[in-house]
């Protein structure tokens, strides 16, 4: 199977270079970075796309993703895959996959948990849109990228998973910052908070395996002062596209909206930029109630 890869940057260097390294045929583009080792350098998206049986992107938003779809989609074969693994809006994975589908190829929508280091280490989850033999074809990809790919129905499904998941995942992180906020202010000791909090009702990722609170469970972005592994305007990021997309939908998402106007400002108000997204506690560590 020979691959075209698009998008070279922090996610997706690692995922073309596990696939070399698992000794497929891969061609990558990127308009900054050059392609990681292993991977054969193409001199554009359309030269990574010629020939390839499956072409994979991994790009920033939705415009972007549908320019580059319009440019490597005429360059592709007829039946060849074009696997989206980018976080963009549900109606742009949409679009694609119908320019795609209209051409005669397979088209899945892909989005990924699990960060960097998953990308690195190979063990990220794909959430996929898309058809039935387009998802198979590249099964065997996602087994060498990540540890999980769950089909999630027809085009759009994937980034609809993604966002509801990251959604939840915004509001929860929030919740668990302010209450190590709130503990503080009542004299809780935080290892006590997690002892009590990780084995009862309170549970949750955001508590177990990424607390915010240094030296409090296991090791997290928070012990290494808050050093994105995913950083907070990321998470932005997919709030907005969840409200988006709740507006597309007409869903009543009351904590999402509010979990993405607090991560607004701080991002954009508060210095937050560049920071990981657990790094709301010590903006809740420094505020009161007014």
């Amino acid at each position: 199977m020979k691959i075209g890869f698009l998008g070279l940057g922090n996610m997706g260097a690692p995922m073309a270079r596990n696939l070399a390294a698992a000794g497929y045929e891969v061609r990558g583009f990127d308009v900054v970075a050059e392609p990681p080792e292993g991977v054969n350098a193409a001199v554009s998206g359309a030269d990574a796309a010629i020939g390839a049986d499956v072409v994979i992107t991994m790009l920033p938003n939705g415009e972007i993703l549908r320019s580059v779809a319009a440019e490597i989609v005429p360059a592709m074969s007829p039946g060849a895959v074009l696997l989206d693994c980018s976080t963009v809006d549900v109606d742009s994975a949409r679009a694609v996959a119908a320019l795609a589908v209209a051409a005669g190829l397979g088209a899945l929508d892909a989005p990924v948990s699990g960060g960097i280091g998953g990308a690195d280490a190979g063990t990220l989850t794909f959430m996929v849109g898309g058809g039935a033999d387009a998802f198979d074809t590249a099964r065997p990809l996602f087994e060498i990228m990540g540890q999980k790919a769950v089909h999630c129905g027809p085009a759009g499904n994937g980034q609809a998973a993604k966002i509801c998941n990251n959604m939840i995942l915004g509001v929860t992180m929030i919740a668990t910052c302010e209450a190590f906020a709130l503990a503080d202010k009542l004299g809780l000791d935080r290892q006590k908070m997690f002892d009590v909090v990780s084995t009862s009702s309170g549970y949750s990722w955001t508590m177990n395996a990424y607390c915010p609170a240094p030296g409090v469970g296991p090791v997290s972005p928070a012990d290494n002062d808050y050093a994105p592994g995913f950083a907070a305007e990321l998470m932005l990021k997919d709030l907005r596209l969840s409200q988006a997309a709740a507006g597309g939908a007409d869903a009543d998402t009351p904590m999402g909206a509010c979990a993405a106007e607090l991560y607004r400002q701080f991002v954009e108000d508060e210095n937050g930029a560049g920071r990981d997204f657990s790094a709301m506690l010590p903006r809740f560590e420094g505020r009161g109630r007014g």
